[in-house]
């Protein structure tokens, strides 16, 4: 463990192709959208082998276990020798419900004030 090469969050996220470019990687690193070990971290931190990384992607929170560092971006095919996904089906599972609801307003009201929209915005939420 000690001899593992340093290695940013962010670049590994991009090099295992979890993102499609880097600032993305960075972006959701800023944002909190990436835990490693349960804790938010900056785009910036090193990471190791054995490592679990969680990955907020609304509905699905994605789970990886780090294996391995590729020097550079690497093709599809050979992402299995860097990453193992161990998200769970459960989670898995929320990509194939999917929630759809309609709200009928009375003809003439207009739109929703603040109040309504927040409502509305409560519904759809997760």
């Amino acid at each position: 463990m000690e001899n593992d090469p340093l290695f940013r969050a962010d670049k590994y996220l991009w090099c295992v192709r979890i993102f499609k470019t880097r600032s993305q990687a960075m972006d959701a690193c800023k944002k909190g959208h990436v835990l490693i070990n349960s804790i938010a971290v900056k785009p910036s931190r090193n990471i190791r082998r054995g490592e679990i990384i969680n990955i907020k992607r609304p509905p699905v929170i994605y789970s990886y276990i780090v294996k391995d560092f590729p020097k550079n971006r690497v093709p599809h095919k050979l992402v299995v020798n860097y990453i193992d996904d161990v998200t769970s089906p459960k989670e898995l599972k929320k990509l194939e419900i999917k929630e759809t609801f309609f709200i009928k307003r009375e003809k003439g009201t207009g739109r929703p004030t603040k109040k309504e929209r927040r409502n509305i915005d409560k519904l759809g939420a997760y």
